[in-house]
């Protein structure tokens, strides 16, 4: 277990920004990580728990405590029943499913980060969510101190939600279980309608498995969502922003407010939510709001590849970064009357 002290965090995240923490413990084992996080529970010391560092926006005055960042591998194949190591890179771990002809992660491709982050945020992406094939997460307890195992229906998953998320303090995931689907070399039924276009398809079809996840990473990188260190682009944590959940009645507030400023010809997106919900377009609503690709002068700004995704264009601080989403915030609250919520977590900042 390697120990550093006034570490600098910033390469350690996607976005490269953030201060030093007071002290970083890379562990290799989940034995080590149960180690490093008891120490820190039993001296009373801040905790910052980091796997791929793909959705953290780290202050630029650092974190005073104990930063422990996951570096645990595993990779372990039964079958169709696959088990992660939460420090196993995800878009490697999608790759090696796709080479064993195994379904139903395959658009998750090219999504930046660790496997352990999925069930926390239930990573989804062009029709695919986590939820759908994890099967159980093992993970540490911080408040009975002991591993426990949690089903599918322990873990309270929703759209980029969990009880992991809901509850940071108390879970370390150690291990992720997912059940995938043997179909013959063929993809999970496309529900994307993007990516069945690319595809030539039709939504509900079934492609094969290469073509399905090289498909999502072109798709992907023609967004800036697919991390080359020379693209400025892709110094992001992808979508900095959820797609708003509205009731039935926010939404008719919605949709008036964009009859009145863009006129009555033009609808909102809109797709079922459940119990009452419609989702809207976050990525609609910053480009129409008016922050359209490559909004800013400043050394952080809008993606010129996606609106849903900030960027430091090499020189940024934290602060120039949530000056912008404040600004994207503002701006679509003013325009259509609601609030973007930031998919990233926030640590020792605010939006």
């Amino acid at each position: 277990m390697q120990e550093l002290h006034d570490a600098p965090l910033a390469p350690l995240t996607t976005f490269r920004l953030g201060g030093p923490a007071t002290r970083l413990v890379t562990a290799t084992t989940d034995a080590e990580v149960i180690a490093a996080v008891r120490e820190a529970d039993d001296s009373g010391t801040p905790l910052l728990l980091i796997g791929g560092g793909s959705n953290l926006v780290i202050g630029d005055k650092g974190f005073d405590g104990t930063a422990l960042h996951i570096a645990t591998r595993g990779f372990s194949l039964d079958g169709t029943t696959l088990e992660l190591a939460a420090g196993e890179i995800w878009t490697d771990a999608v790759a090696r499913t796709v080479e064993a002809g195994l379904a139903g992660v395959e658009c998750l491709a090219g999504i930046p980060g660790s496997a352990g982050a999925t069930p926390i945020q239930n990573v989804g992406a062009y029709g695919q969510e986590v939820s759908a094939t994890i099967t159980e997460v093992t993970a540490y307890d911080r408040r009975s101190r002991e591993t426990v195992a949690l089903s599918n229906a322990d873990c309270a998953f929703s759209y980029r939600h969990s009880r992991f998320k809901a509850d940071p303090e108390r879970y370390v995931v150690l291990r992720v279980r997912f059940e995938l689907e043997d179909a013959g070399g063929l993809s999970a039924p496309l529900r994307y309608a993007e990516t069945a276009r690319a595809l030539g398809v039709e939504a509900g079809d079934r492609v094969p498995l290469t073509a399905a996840r090289e498909t999502v990473l072109k798709l992907r990188a023609g967004k800036g969502m697919v991390l080359d260190p020379e693209d400025h682009d892709t110094w992001s944590a992808g979508s900095f922003f959820t797609n708003p959940i509205l009731t039935d009645e926010q939404f008719a507030a919605f949709r008036s407010r964009v009859a009145e400023r863009l006129g009555d010809t033009v609808e909102p997106p809109a797709f079922p939510a459940g119990d009452g919900r419609v989702k809207t377009s976050a990525a609609w609503l910053i480009d129409k709001a008016g922050f359209t690709k490559g909004y800013g002068t400043g050394p952080a700004r809008i993606s010129t590849k996606h609106t849903l995704a900030l960027t430091n264009r090499g020189e940024a601080t934290t602060e120039d970064l949530l000056a912008l989403a404040r600004e994207v915030v503002a701006g679509v609250h003013d325009a259509f009357g609601v609030t973007l919520v930031n998919e990233p977590v926030t640590v020792g900042v605010s939006l």
